[in-house]
C-alpha cells in the first residue's frame, strides 16, 4: 500500500507558533489524537493568516476555504508536549494553493508530523470559487506558482 510522502522546501515557512497538548487531545492509545492534530493545525493556520493581516472570512462574502489536509505522522505526542508548528505556503494557481506545516517537538528535536492543507477563495454569497487576490499572493513571494506565473506577472 503505497504511503503518503510530504516533503517541504525550507526556505518557504515564514512563521511559527507553539501549541501544548492537552489532556484532552489524548485518545485511547495515549498520545494525540488525529481530531486534536487536526485542531491545532486549524489554529496554527488561524494564527499564521492572522499574523500576515489575511481574514479568513471577509466583509464582502469572500474568504478562504479548506479544500484538503494531508498528514503525515512521524512521531506519536503526549499530553503536555510543546510543539512547534512552521508554517509556510506553496503550489500557488490561480485560485489558491496549499498552507504547509512541519510540527516538532523542540525538546527533543523530534519531527512529529507534516501536514499540507490546500485552500481556494471562494466567495460565499456566489457559492463559488473566486481568483487568488494578488494582494495575498504578495504577501508570500517564496510560494512557487504551480502555471509559473504570478497573478502581477501574468
Amino acid at each position: 500500500m503505497a504511503r503518503l510522502q510530504l516533503e517541504f522546501p525550507e526556505d518557504q515557512f515564514c512563521y511559527s507558533t507553539q501549541l501544548t497538548v492537552r489532556v484532552t487531545d489524548i485518545n485511547g492509545a495515549n498520545h494525540l489524537g488525529n481530531d486534536s492534530m487536526i485542531s491545532m493545525i486549524s489554529e496554527a493556520r488561524a494564527r499564521f493568516l492572522f499574523e500576515f493581516g489575511v481574514e479568513e472570512a471577509r466583509a464582502d462574502g469572500t474568504g478562504i476555504i479548506v479544500t484538503d489536509l494531508a498528514t503525515a505522522y512521524r512521531a506519536e505526542a503526549h499530553a503536555r508536549d510543546q510543539l512547534l508548528f512552521e508554517v509556510g505556503v506553496m503550489d500557488f494557481n490561480r485560485y489558491g494553493g496549499d498552507i504547509t506545516f512541519r510540527i516538532s517537538r523542540p525538546h527533543d528535536a523530534t519531527l512529529v508530523a507534516l501536514a499540507k492543507s490546500g485552500f481556494v477563495f471562494f466567495d460565499y454569497r456566489r457559492g463559488r470559487v473566486v481568483s487568488m487576490p494578488a494582494s495575498f499572493s504578495a504577501k508570500f513571494p517564496q510560494a512557487n506558482w504551480l502555471d509559473g506565473a504570478s497573478p502581477t506577472t501574468g
